[in-house]
């Protein structure tokens, strides 16, 4: 049994998987959300902890894991957010700043404006965003009382989430390439933290964790963290990442988009760093011994988070669920385009200061347009990404692997689908970035092979495009109307 720890935005999953890579236990719960200021994005260390630690053993509980069953724990990780705790008492030192918080887009404006920003982009294949986690951890040494003085004297550290919870149930510092690969810190050509960029942002190096390959011995859970298992943490990557390798595209020029709270296009890229395309970042897939794997990726931020809004925000659904029905209880969208800028745009526009923005409503818009244009908004977006990759590639896409939640909404997959021009295919195992971590630690623990885990991809159902090139091209239009509404004018 293998124990994969799926730590999201909103959420946590667990899940266990049996020899054959088949889910054989399920939990998952939801995670608050805290939002101080406008653009801010928090979450409770602690909490993440203690629900993390609580799924995972409803999990084990659920696939009935006896004592001495448990072969190894994979974990993933939403990426970028920031967590600082004392290593003496493991006790968080302030809230994690979360990957979608905008709070330091001005001070990536100052680092632009001083011409850092090639730097940045040669190094880590990254852009300057607040994004990433840099200006995240030089936001907390400038902002908390004393927290500098403290990391100089080895009483605070930092770390993304994969390493909040390595720490916990281990008690290492630890991280993985992956997740280094995503902190605007890391060289990805190099494999090590950057002495420069370290200096630029002002974090000392002592503070970050040890980087790590992807699949291989982490430390080894402790029985009091893990409800009585005793297991090594044998597999670590970033969501998105992890999603990857569990739709077993581990050759180069395969690809995938996670439908989560943002959506996340990867291409495989290989073994050699590729330039970062306009509009695009480069990062780290995965390491496997003394093998590095590097993707493209499209990184969109609000895409799910916007369907959570019409629950949460304005209260017009009680569930998610609901958005296919009232998507398909219209005949079109009737010119309502909602562009869902929550937290700005990302890939390939990277505008921070962009804002939700809904247009062409009238007095007969309901919340079913509103329901319609959020499906809507999250398969343009992907064609906005997809098309970037196209052209950074050269090469068309030929289908479209698609996993995360959304994607069990058979009207979005359609739509989807239509707006792109390529079939979309889902796999058998929708929840595929805690099947990359059950794969990452299979792996890490010798269970399995890269051969098993490309054996082992099943197609669940495939849709085809069905929409004229005249109604697609209208619709794409009148998004490319909508996005121009909701772009900064500065």
């Amino acid at each position: 049994m293998i124990l994969a720890i799926d730590q999201g935005t909103t959420g946590t999953t667990c899940l266990v998987f049996d020899e054959r890579a088949e889910p054989v236990g399920r939990s998952y719960r939801e995670l608050t959300q805290h939002f101080p200021r406008p653009g801010w994005v928090e979450h409770d260390a602690d909490e993440l902890w203690r629900l993390t630690q609580s799924v995972a053993g409803e999990a084990l509980a659920d696939a009935g894991v006896a004592e001495g069953e448990l072969l190894a724990v994979g974990v993933t990780n939403q990426r970028e957010t920031v967590c600082v705790w004392d290593p003496a008492s493991g006790e968080p030192l302030h809230r994690a700043i979360v990957w979608q918080d905008r709070r330091t887009a001005a001070r990536c404006d100052e680092l632009r404006a001083a011409g850092h920003e090639q730097l940045v982009r040669e190094r880590t294949g990254l852009v300057l965003d607040p994004y990433f986690s840099a200006t995240k951890i030089q936001w907390l040494l400038e902002h908390v009382d004393g927290l500098r003085e403290r990391v100089l004297a080895g009483r605070a550290v930092f770390g993304t989430v994969d390493s909040w919870l390595a720490f916990k149930l281990t008690g290492e510092h630890v991280t993985d390439c992956s997740n280094a690969s995503r902190t605007m810190l890391y060289d990805i050509h190099a494999g090590r933290w950057d002495p420069e960029l370290l200096e630029l942002f002002g974090v000392p190096e002592r503070a970050l964790p040890r980087v790590l390959p992807s699949a291989g011995i982490f430390g080894h859970a402790r029985p009091q963290a893990l409800h009585g298992h005793a297991a090594p943490l044998a597999g670590a990557a970033g969501d998105q990442q992890a999603a990857l390798f569990g739709q077993a595209c581990v050759n180069p020029g395969m690809g995938k988009n996670t439908y989560g709270t943002g959506s996340f296009v990867l291409l495989n890229a290989g073994f050699t760093v590729p330039t970062p395309p306009a509009g695009l970042v480069t990062t780290l897939a995965w390491c496997i011994g003394d093998s590095s794997t590097y993707a493209l990726e499209a990184s969109i931020f609000v895409t799910g988070a916007a369907v959570q809004w019409l629950r949460d925000g304005l209260g017009i659904i009680a569930g998610a669920a609901e958005t296919e029905a009232l998507a398909a209880a219209l005949d079109g969208n009737d010119g309502v385009y909602f562009v869902p800028a929550l937290t700005g745009l990302g890939s390939p526009h990277w505008d921070p200061y962009a804002r939700g923005t809904i247009v062409g409503l009238t007095l007969g818009s309901g919340r079913a347009h509103l329901a319609r244009a959020t499906l809507e908004a999250i398969a343009y977006q992907t064609v906005d990404a997809v098309r970037a990759m196209e052209s950074a590639s050269g090469q068309p896409l030929s289908e479209l692997r698609a996993d995360g939640g959304a994607s069990g909404n058979a009207w979005l997959m359609q739509f989807q689908a239509d707006v792109m021009g390529v079939p979309v295919v889902v796999p058998e195992v929708a929840e595929t970035t805690a099947l990359g971590a059950a794969y990452l630690a299979g792996v890490g623990a010798g269970a399995w092979t890269l051969s098993d885990i490309g054996a082992a991809w099943r197609e669940r159902r495939r849709y085809e495009p069905r929409m004229g090139e005249d109604e697609r091209a209208a619709l794409l239009d009148g998004w490319t109307e909508a996005l121009a509404r909701a772009r900064a004018r500065r």
